[in-house]
């Protein structure tokens, strides 16, 4: 299946490279840029180099303490990331700590297609790659391989679902791209035996990276103009809501509004672009600061460190629509409340651990969506202890990073060994 792969990947490079120009229209790609995505642009420093590809914003950034600790440990090695997305490329590279500059590098990855994937090793040379949660490319595997590069497999996630179509339609081409890793991190328990029953080797313990991240930062001046013009009203903050959700979300307000007629309710969509189609209300991506109006629209990228620091509670978008849910630990570290809906699949051990320790609320639908805010407003000092509880359990996790760093390390000792 491999060679079909490689194959039929081959034949599809003009429609690729045709594809790619359209999404430079749609702003997915960077015009300027694209050349990386066929492997080109090479600038390998001297010494050791680590690859590490993370596929969009979240798994990125979930990669910044790791590349902290592997920076601390070795003081002489450069680090390549590479991520699929434009909002990814433009956000890391203001997350990564100004003192890592220098030694942290940012491409767009190449398309699985065999001749780029080479130009881009060969001009790299990577002494060792790691790929985060479910980023199994066969011919990019294959090649680096094939280079003596070792391989790891870092918060490695596989769905219920997914592994039931390996398993039932392709199981020995999952054991041969399983089998390419040297070192597999599971994110929890359950893809940790997911992964063995697809074939994995070289499983160490459990844990998701996404808890050790550190919380997220927020502009000082940008924070005092936002509180400002807040004021002292209670702020509801619908974070990274998806299609659907924006609407449940309104409704709820507007009963909130009958006892609270001063709530500003913030919505922050998942795709900033989405916000002229949201409403007719103040939108951020505009310049524009929250007005004495019920909703203010924050369509930007990278400034949920910002909203959560200013919002009373916050509703996790993705998760009152079948979407999976988005990352609750982002509100946990800033101490802010938070609530989701019943679809928080996406996030299963994080759910089940805020829930466990009293540190969120999870409700069945949105009909209680008003009544569950009420509830968090009102009663502040069991929401102030609920939000403690959240921040004490994601702090819990705090030595994975290093961790994780060690026994990528370890790799590259075993570079050239295939």
């Amino acid at each position: 299946m491999s060679g079909a792969w490689h194959i039929a990947a081959t034949l599809a490079a003009p429609a690729l490279r045709w594809n790619l120009r359209r999404r430079v229209a749609r702003g997915k790609e960077e015009a300027a840029r694209l050349p990386e995505r066929e492997g080109h642009g090479a600038a390998r420093p001297e010494g050791r180099l680590i690859w590490l590809h993370a596929a969009s914003v979240g798994e990125s950034l979930s990669i910044l303490p790791l590349i902290e600790a592997l920076a601390e440990r070795d003081a002489a090695l450069h680090i390549l990331v590479t991520t699929g997305t434009v909002t990814s490329a433009r956000v890391l590279p203001q997350r990564v700590p100004a003192a890592l500059g220098a030694r942290v590098t940012h491409r767009y990855a190449p398309l699985d297609v065999p001749g780029w994937v080479a130009r881009f090793l060969d001009g790299w040379r990577p002494d060792a790659a790691g790929f985060v949660e479910s980023e199994l490319w066969p011919n990019t595997l294959a090649a680096t391989q094939a280079r003596g590069i070792p391989l790891a497999l870092l918060n490695a996630r596989i769905s219920a679902r997914t592994a039931r179509r390996w398993g039932r339609f392709a199981p020995g081409f999952a054991r041969e791209l399983l089998g390419r890793f040297q070192l597999i991190m599971p994110r929890s328990a359950e893809d940790a035996a997911r992964l063995l029953a697809l074939g994995a080797r070289a499983v160490a313990p459990p844990g998701d990276l996404k808890l050790a991240a550190p919380p997220l930062p927020a502009d000082a001046a940008a924070l005092a103009a936002l509180q400002g013009a807040i004021g002292g009203r209670p702020v509801l903050l619908a974070a990274s809501t998806h299609p659907g959700e924006e609407a449940q979300v309104l409704a709820a307000a507007e009963v909130l509004r009958r006892e609270r007629p001063d709530l500003l309710t913030i919505l922050a969509p998942r795709h900033p672009e989405r916000g002229a189609e949201l409403g007719p209300w103040p939108r951020r991506a505009l310049g524009a600061l929250p007005d004495a109006g019920p909703v203010y629209l924050a369509d930007t990228i990278g400034e949920m460190g910002l909203l959560y620091r200013v919002a009373h509670v916050a509703f996790i978008g993705g998760s009152l629509v079948p979407h999976g849910g988005q990352n609750p630990l982002e509100a946990a570290r800033l101490g802010c409340p938070l609530v989701f809906g019943p679809h928080m699949q996406n996030f299963t051990e994080a759910t089940a651990g805020l829930l466990a320790a009293g540190g969120a609320r999870q409700l069945p639908d949105s009909a209680v969506l008003a009544a569950t805010v009420a509830d968090m407003l009102t009663q502040t000092e069991a929401t102030a202890a609920m939000a403690r509880a959240a921040g004490e359990w994601v702090a819990a996790n705090a030595a994975l990073p290093g961790r994780m760093a060690e026994a990528l390390l370890a790799l590259l000792g075993k570079a050239g060994r295939v």
